[in-house]
């Protein structure tokens, strides 16, 4: 069996690490609104979140990811 190249799958690593940090600080900003005004407390608030940016491309789409892509 053939090895795999070091390189990308250090990229692929690499990458999915700037995913999870770069999703991780989007979803505190996008709630950071609900939680100073004190609508909802910041646990379900941010498990709102999580939810929602997880279901959310797979109810609607990748569209505007397509879009900015190009």
């Amino acid at each position: 069996m053939s090895q795999l190249p070091l390189l990308p799958i250090l990229l692929v690593i690499l990458a999915l690490v700037y995913d999870f940090f770069n999703g991780f600080i989007g979803s505190s900003s996008i709630v950071a609104t609900i939680i100073s005004s004190r609508a909802m407390a910041p646990r379900p608030a941010l498990l709102m979140t999580a939810v929602a940016e997880f279901i959310g491309p797979l109810l609607f789409g990748v569209a505007v990811a397509v879009t900015v892509g190009y």
